[in-house]
């Protein structure tokens, strides 16, 4: 039997939340038909207050992090055939009353992937001077490095239709680098972006980030230049390869020179080329293991697609 609408879950992964996930709760019922939070390892009351106010709650025995959360909330989503699926934080960060904003482009078939984004012209944001510095390098990087064709790929708030939701779904990332890796696997895919000027507060939230400043940059850093390798390994890990597999030969060659001319063989010398061999070596041999992962990855994306 058809539905008469579309059915509109809203999925929050949440972390020792207990303090505003019950606010959150309230205000996303009025806006969707049924609300799933993953309770990822709670110490608090997060999950028994989800509970009590109707939300389903999945629960994750400890702490997996962000993005294994979201795994398990698009598994119980697609359980339940849900047509389209909102994404937001349980902090209070995200305003649900804007949900109808996000879903709207996916209602009239304009869009399937919606992110709310903080620098649209409409968007209002209280983050600290040095938290919007630090987005916007980082989404300056996500840009130009990963191809994220996006302003604010960090932003959790978003909306996915059932299409954006198989094309995003396999992504591999555990903390909080997964919301760029599924912008980037829904651009590589086809998906239809687009971005939505939103609200997101930060004063007077407690526990608005469980890392410091340092560590939860430090993650996305790593996050930008994981995704670099595994996009092009040969460029990013073979081509530094095969520059340390040159220097290592025209070291050689500098040192069979010298030999040549004053009969002194440097031990010190061949140290060094024995570690740019190696170095150079295990870069390329990397290289082409992560090509080939990704040829056969992509074959298996393009088989699922037919």
């Amino acid at each position: 039997m058809e539905r008469e609408k579309p059915l509109t879950v809203a999925c929050i992964p949440a972390f020792d939340e207990e303090a505003g996930i019950a606010r959150v709760i309230l205000s996303a019922k009025k806006h969707v038909d049924k609300v799933l939070v993953c309770d990822d390892g709670s110490f608090d009351m997060t999950g028994e207050i989800a509970e009590n106010l109707g939300a389903i709650v999945i629960r994750h025995d400890t702490n997996l992090g962000k993005g294994e959360a979201v795994k398990t909330l698009f598994e119980e989503a697609v359980k339940l055939d849900a047509d389209i699926l909102v994404m937001l934080d349980a902090d209070g960060q995200h305003d649900p009353c804007e949900i109808p904003k996000l879903i709207e482009p996916i209602l009239e078939s304009k869009a399937d992937l919606v992110i709310g984004s903080r620098y649209m012209k409409g968007a209002k944001t209280d983050a600290p001077l040095y938290r919007k510095a630090g987005l916007k390098l980082v989404n300056s990087l996500r840009r130009k490095l990963n191809k994220i064709p996006v302003n604010d790929s960090e932003c959790g708030f978003r909306a996915l239709s059932r299409k954006a939701l198989a094309a995003v779904s396999t992504f591999e990332t555990k903390g909080y680098g997964a919301d760029a890796e599924m912008v980037a696997l829904a651009a590589r895919n086809g998906i239809n972006i687009v971005e939505k000027p939103v609200t997101i507060r930060y004063r007077g939230l407690n526990n608005t980030s469980k890392k410091t400043p340092l560590s939860h940059g430090g993650e996305l850093m790593k996050n930008i230049v994981q995704m670099m390798i595994e996009e092009r390994p040969l460029l990013y890990l073979g081509l530094p390869g095969i520059v340390f597999l040159l220097f290592g030969f025209l070291l050689t060659a500098y040192q069979a020179m010298i030999f040549n001319l004053t009969q002194y063989f440097s031990i010190h010398v061949m140290i060094v080329i024995f570690g740019l061999a190696t170095v150079g070596f295990t870069l390329i041999v990397a290289a082409l293991i992560l090509y080939a992962l990704k040829m056969i990855k992509d074959k298996i994306a393009d088989l699922k697609k037919s």
